[in-house]
């Protein structure tokens, strides 16, 4: 026992202390002892196996590999915690490769640190004590090989118990990548990476061995699921410059809603009344968030579940709405006050078929017009609109705002709502950016009308994704007058705002569109609205004006919303009641939802469109 009292001394130290933190720090939903049990155990076999190792070494050595090993292991551990506390999900290798991003991300990552943060790394400070102190319990005794045939037998056995326990739990656990938080409570926070790194490696080889073989199924479902056009719609907007605005980490629940006695968008509450409105209209985005926004809203294809499509296939082929654009005389461009690189947008761009990107450069950016993440939205959009009325016309211009973004910072002079009072500082100053952004939109407006832009355009405006996580459930449950937010509310939560406005046509026949939609069905219905049919191209989404178009939004975790049902969690939801009710009603949609989340992958882990296009190249030549 003394050869190896020091090696379990630290595996037990980081057993425990990954234990607080799952409970302390991650939302893991309990349901049984069983699952207590497995989320208790299942640090334990990796900790084992990889201190372990430190059994086959010289003193010194063994020593230094302790607490390197103890400081690694901790540090993402923490790496996970910081983002889970944004983002509300667990990192995975393709976010690991972001690391371009991090000098963006400057003050967000502040706003998240905490000084009880020192804990994460208290276990690896006393274990360099104890050596430094030279303590009995460090002392060095070799281990012989009996010793360590027997250690590395009874860690062998908990790891195949925790699996066993894991899948009899939970069948099928690892062909659900898609849910981390599943994976994390039956495999453990460490094991779970090391599965990630398998699934990076799996999915690297994925396009290596793809073939156009691959798109035969893919395409009959696409063909199936194709909606003919609305008659009366397509072509309304022909010809038209298209706008369309991401308007940052907006959510629905603030529209036709107040703050303290004070509308929070008194602007886009007058636009909706003179535009097509969905209410019902949800964000699919994954870890890829702005970025995944802007690949659903151009691809009509999902996003990745792991890491982000920006990042991980930015070379793929696409068949983007600016590339299909410029073939009908289009100029594109994109405009986004940030550094070119940031979520590698500078290349993926390029694979979308953008003209021209507007970004940080092009902007004058100084201490005074700037707060946050950068450039305000006013001068934002101020800027843009003197480079707009530059391009030739017809264009494609897409803009990205920035000021309501996470951790929602505003100068005392901009704030026309004062913050909310909650536990919540970011659902607090969540309000007044929200209502500066609403006040940029304004202006945006205003320039584009002075300009005379206004009446030759269609505009499109989009949430991009959530910007009050489930982290803040208890003020968010506060602000809405409820008693708690259930995963069902959860879901209701991810609706965004989409606007659709064209001049001269919805001004005066303005709608609020209730059935369900996402991101992904904006492609197909802004093409038609264009006069551009979409037979020939591969997409999931439906056109939002289709008579026979679905009540059916397909989220990134699996969760799907139909007219009548919400599923989430692995459990079933009456609309009506928000009431859990048999599975078997959300059965009938389960398939369709697996299917398209995967048909998708397939496509952008496997670059299929490459093939897709030399088919349609050779069509042509025909």
């Amino acid at each position: 026992m003394k050869n190896y009292r020091f090696v379990l001394l630290t595996v037990l130290l980081l057993w425990i202390k990954t234990y607080i933190v799952y409970k302390t720090s991650f939302d893991i939903k309990i349901e049984s002892w069983k699952q207590e049990f497995i989320l208790f155990i299942n640090p334990l076999s990796f900790l084992l196996f990889i201190f372990g190792l430190s059994l086959f070494m010289k003193e010194k050595r063994r020593n230094r590999y302790i607490v390197i090993t103890s400081f690694l292991i901790s540090f993402v551990l923490y790496a996970n915690v910081m983002f889970y506390r944004f983002f509300n999900d667990f990192i995975t290798i393709p976010v690991l490769f972001q690391t371009s991003n991090m000098g963006d991300l400057g003050n967000s990552v502040f706003e998240l640190m905490r000084f009880s943060d020192l804990f994460f790394f208290a276990d690896v400070a006393l274990l360099a004590w104890f050596i430094y102190k030279k303590m009995p319990i460090a002392a060095y005794v070799p281990a012989t090989k009996r010793t360590r045939r027997a250690y590395f037998f009874v860690t062998v056995a908990i790891a195949l118990f925790n699996l066993g326990l894991a899948e009899t739990e939970r069948p099928e656990l690892l062909t659900r990548t898609f849910d981390r938080e599943m994976l994390i409570k039956n495999l453990g926070m460490y094991n779970y990476h090391i599965y990630d790194i398998i699934l990076q490696s799996r999915s690297k080889a994925q396009r290596v061995l793809a073939d156009s073989s691959e798109l035969a199924d893919i395409q009959n479902y696409v063909n199936a699921n194709e909606k003919e056009p609305n008659k009366d719609l397509f072509g309304i907007a022909k010809g038209r410059n298209v706008i369309i605005v991401s308007m940052e980490s907006l959510q629905s629940f603030v529209i036709n809603n107040t703050v303290n006695g004070q509308e929070i968008t008194p602007f886009l509450n007058d636009f909706i009344k003179q535009s097509y409105y969905f209410d019902n209209f949800y964000h699919q985005t994954g870890q890829g968030k702005t970025s995944d926004a802007e690949f659903l809203i151009e691809n009509s294809l999902y996003p990745l579940g792991r890491g982000a499509v920006f990042f991980t296939h930015a070379t793929n082929e696409y068949n983007a709405t600016p590339e299909i654009l410029k073939k009908y005389g289009y100029y594109t461009a994109v405009f986004h006050a940030n550094n070119k690189s940031f979520w590698n947008r500078d290349l993926m761009y390029q694979s979308l078929g953008y003209d021209r990107y507007f970004s940080l450069t092009d902007f004058e950016v100084n201490e005074e017009n700037s707060v946050g993440w950068g450039l305000k939205d006013i001068p934002f959009f101020e800027q843009s609109v003197q480079h707009l009325k530059t391009l030739p016309q017809p264009f494609y211009a897409k803009f990205i705002t920035l000021t309501n973004h996470f951790p929602f910072e505003l100068d005392e002079e901009d704030r026309m709502v004062p913050e909310y009072t909650s536990n919540s500082r970011t659902l607090n100053r969540y309000f007044p950016t929200v209502r500066y952004m609403d006040e940029a939109l304004k202006v945006f407006i205003e320039q584009l009308k002075k300009e005379g832009l206004y009446e030759k355009s269609i505009i499109i405006m989009y949430g991009d994704h959530y910007g009050i996580s489930e982290n803040h459930n208890k003020a968010m449950a506060q602000y809405l007058g409820k008693e708690e937010i259930t995963p069902f509310d959860h879901v209701q939560l991810q609706r965004v705002p989409l606007i659709i406005h064209i001049p001269g046509v919805t001004d005066k026949h303005p709608k609020v569109i209730s059935k369900v939609s996402g991101q992904i069905d904006v492609k197909p219905t802004l093409l038609h609205l264009l006069g551009i049919d979409t037979k020939n191209d591969i997409h999931f989404g439906e056109d939002l004006f289709a008579e026979d178009k679905m009540d059916f939004a397909v989220l990134r975790d699996g969760s799907f919303i139909t007219k009548d049902y919400v599923y989430t969690k692995n459990a079933c939801y009456d609309k009506k009641t928000g009431l859990e009710v048999d599975a078997s009603h959300c059965e009938p949609y389960m398939e369709k939802a697996r299917q398209e989340l995967e048909y998708s992958d397939k496509i952008v882990y496997g670059d299929l469109l490459r093939f897709y296009n030399k088919q349609l190249e050779k069509k042509h030549q025909k």
